[in-house]
Parts: C-alpha cells; structure tokens; sequence
C-alpha cells in the first residue's frame, strides 16, 4: 500500500481577499431587488449559480441582494406589472422546452417598454431575441424552431452542425469560446476588453438571415464568435440596460470575482433603484 506523507507548509493562508468579501457583506447599505424569471422556480437550486453571482455582485455594490422569484408560467401582460413593477432589474433565466416560454416574452416586453436593467441568460437571450422579433419588427409568429419547428421566421434555430444529430445531451455546444465584442457596447465596457471567453450550454443560436433586419430595427449583435460568425450577445443600446448573453455569464463567476457582465447588470439595477426613488 502507497503510504502518504504529510508535506510540512510554513507559510499562513492569505484570507485578504476572503476577509474582505465577508467585510462588505456585513456592511452593505441598503437593498436591490432583483426579480428572476424562470420555470423552475420550485427547485431552485436550479438557479444556483445565477443566485450566487448576484448576490456576489450585489456585495461588491455595497446593497444586500433580495431576490424574488417569478414563476415564467404565472406572469402575463396582465400582472406583468404587479410582479416586476417593484423590481430594480429583472433576470431571464435559461433553460429547455417551450413549458413557460411564453411568460418569459411577456416578461421581457414589460422589462423593453418600462426600460427596466434586463439580463437575458441563454434560452433567455433567445426568448429576448423572439419577443423583439414579435412585438418590434412585427413577425407576429417568430420563434425558436426548438418550440416551433414550422415557423416562417425561425429567428432563433438549431445549429447546422446539430441538424443530423439524434443523440442528444453531451452533444451540445459545450465549454469556452472566444467572443468579440463591439466597442462601445454595453457588453464591451462591462468587461473592458472586446475578446472575451465564456462557456456554453445549448444546441440552439441566433439566426443569422435575421441579423440585418434586427440591427435595422434597433437590437444590436454586439458579441460574436471570431471563427464561426455566431452572434453571442444582443442589446438594444436605445434602452438602459439591456443585454442578452448565449452563453452562461454565471459559470465562471465567483466569491471573490463575480463576472463582470453581473456587476455591470447589478450596477444598473442600483442606478435604476436611486433613479426611481
């Protein structure tokens, strides 16, 4: 049997960082409600990694981060209002199937018309992109072919690569890609670098046949892959803050550094809050 042997350390653990998290956290001052839109509100581990960045990026603010959950199946244009009228910034949260889809577009056109700081996170930048393309450039039946697949304007679409793919799972666009983004965009001056590297999930992407007509209408596709001209980041630079990512912001943030696309979203959230008071 391979015996182990203890390797004697003499220098102390550095908890500078660490210390400094826990001095913020215990001096925050005052709140930021933030509201999250998704289908798995019951199990919300679901969210983990999206809760804990916010409330990361809420510490480095200086506010405590209150969270509420909104049910994507119980919200309509009709209480839309009700439950995100009280919010400072509203996330879209990702996920598969078309169970409470439409509750995300009308999430995301109340959070468009009321200018309130959105962050659309993977299937939720894509409901972002479906929901401009309804209620803005007038293509009343666009959709994702992942809910639809007979739609006439497939502005959301499954990737060429996936067409003949029937096993599915481990099969999707999975791990870190380069992105660049626009200078000057809202994406761009959160990170303060135009490439950028983030990781995915998903099997769907932005049409591309779609891009000009967006562009024309006022969403922008600020972040693309260098090697495959897939668009990874859309905004609406006319409104204050409101950006959607393909990929998952949430996966490489942490404790002592919180994604900078988080702490951009956060910081609009806190402006919208004081702006409004």
């Amino acid at each position: 049997m391979l015996a182990l042997t203890a390797t004697p350390c003499d220098r102390q653990p550095d908890h500078a960082a660490w210390n400094d998290f826990l001095n913020r956290l215990d001096n925050v001052q005052g709140t930021v409600n933030i509201a999250l839109v998704g289908k798995y509100v019951e199990l919300q581990d679901a969210y983990k990694s999206i809760s804990e960045s916010l409330m990361h990026s809420a510490t480095y603010c200086g506010r405590r981060l209150k969270l509420t959950y909104v049910h994507s199946e119980k919200i309509d244009d009709s209480n839309a209002d009700k439950l995100l009228g009280g919010m400072d910034g509203v996330i879209i949260a990702p996920g598969f199937g078309k169970r409470g889809i439409e509750g995300k577009f009308a999430a995301l056109k109340w959070c468009r018309e009321h200018d309130m700081p959105t962050l659309g996170i993977c299937l939720g930048m894509q409901c972002m992109v479906i929901e401009y393309a309804r209620d803005v450039l007038g293509l009343t039946d666009a959709n994702s072919t992942e809910m639809n697949p007979e739609t006439s304007n497939n502005v959301i679409d499954l990737m060429a690569g996936q067409k003949q793919v029937t096993d599915l799972g481990g099969t999707m666009r999975l791990g870190a890609y380069d992105c660049r983004l626009k200078a000057g965009s809202r994406a761009a001056e959160a990170y303060g670098r135009e490439l950028i590297r983030e990781r995915h999930r998903h099997r769907y992407e932005f049409n591309n046949d779609f891009r000009e007509r967006f562009e024309q209408a006022g969403m922008d596709c600020v972040g693309v892959n260098p090697d495959t001209g897939l668009v990874e980041v859309v905004e609406v630079p006319s409104l204050t803050w409101f950006v959607g990512t393909q990929y998952h912001p949430e996966y490489q943030s942490t404790v002592l550094n919180p994604n900078p696309l988080f702490m951009a979203f956060m910081k609009a959230a806190i402006k919208h809050s004081s702006d409004n008071k």
